[in-house]
């Protein structure tokens, strides 16, 4: 169940919606196609309202996370048969399947079967039969889901460039996958599932990736967007001065400085200081005193390094047993066990209240 869902898509927009299992997302994509209908307000494609319009007349096309191909079809049969229905001449028929074969590189399996193709090449046919209607909306209902991590990759790619391809159309797309909608939205429509009894789905936030990576309006936004997650550290407030707070770690009373202050906040107010691994560093040298400079200076042992080649991560343990993980260059000289000294930089924190929702962001 969806509630106060209201938005615009520009009609060459890339829209992702975006959010955790059983928000929405993909009631909302069936909604806009016509497979299902919404109780209350309106669907508009264009100037006009769909609402009571069928599917098929709605001028949308839609790829579905199954494939969803004919068996006993070619790869031809397959993209053709939609403008078949549509009782299109054999001849536009060829000319509109051959180019989307082209776009997508499918050209040499046209005679093939989905049973010979590999799960990158049906979804593919797929994507090449929406592109033969040449809709004014695309819509992808979690269409990498099914591939293995090298095929998403790839198969990302191709829709980036249909995207770009077919510049006038609007594109909305179903994801869980955060990383899918950082790289390919202009916009995101981020969906959360509500705490009360009905377990409704509505928007926590829209904007581009970077406004919900760099100004997240909540806890969950922040925690939902980036990749690994941002660190998340009780505290409480000390001192409010007007252009920026001081907070207090529960788990180590070390104090923190952080950026401008967006809402009223009291000393001995309860927040949560949030953080995302690369903003915090590991330095050497010996921290200045507080009226040199801004920047928090705490000390954790490592546990665990997690090291990915150009990059590593570092599990550093709180006094209270949590992890702040901080992101470093491949080639930084720590070893587990040994204790660090991290710097944090006050304009790269953010603030949440008891509600979760932002105080203070950078």
């Amino acid at each position: 169940m969806l509630r106060d869902v209201n938005l615009d898509i520009a009609e060459d927009e890339f829209c992702v919606f975006l959010g955790p299992s059983g928000c929405g997302k993909s009631t909302l994509l069936r909604i806009i196609a016509g497979l299902e209908d919404p109780s209350a307000g309106e669907i508009s494609i264009g100037s006009r309202v769909v609402n009571t319009v069928p599917p098929a007349r709605r001028g949308v096309a839609m790829v579905f996370q199954s494939y969803a191909l004919f068996p006993h079809m070619t790869v031809a049969e397959n993209m053709s048969f939609g403008l078949k229905l549509a009782k299109l001449p054999a001849s536009e028929v060829d000319r509109k399947v051959r180019e989307a074969a082209r776009i997508l590189q499918l050209e040499p399996l046209l005679d093939r079967k989905p049973a010979a193709l590999s799960g990158g090449q049906r979804q593919r046919v797929a994507i090449g039969r929406a592109i033969v209607r040449e809709p004014g909306v695309f819509l992808f209902d979690e269409p990498l889901s099914n591939l293995d991590a090298t095929l998403r990759g790839q198969t990302r790619v191709e829709i980036a460039r249909i995207h770009r391809r077919f510049s006038t159309a609007s594109m909305v797309y179903v994801t869980h996958d955060q990383v899918e909608a950082m790289t390919l939205a202009d916009k995101i429509v981020l969906l959360n599932v509500s705490r009360d009894a009905a377990g409704s789905g509505s928007i926590a936030q829209i904007g581009t990736p970077m406004d919900l990576y760099l100004r997240p309006n909540s806890r969950f936004v922040a925690g939902f967007i980036g990749s690994p997650q941002m660190n998340f550290l009780p505290a409480s407030v000390s001192h409010v001065d007007g252009s920026s707070v001081t907070v207090i770690l529960n788990s180590s009373q070390e104090p923190v400085r952080v950026g401008s202050v967006a809402r009223r906040l009291e000393p001995g107010q309860p927040v949560t200081l949030g953080v995302r691994p690369e903003h915090v560093s590991v330095t050497h040298t010996e921290p200045a005193s507080p009226e040199k400079t801004s920047a928090a200076h705490l000390t954790r042992p490592v546990s665990l390094i997690e090291r990915l080649g150009e990059q590593s991560y570092l599990h550093c343990n709180d006094p209270d047993g949590a992890t702040l993980l901080v992101k470093v260059q491949g080639n930084t000289p720590v070893r587990v066990g040994e204790t660090v000294r991290l710097a944090i930089d006050p304009a790269s924190c953010h603030l949440f209240n008891q509600d979760g929702l932002a105080v203070c962001a950078a």
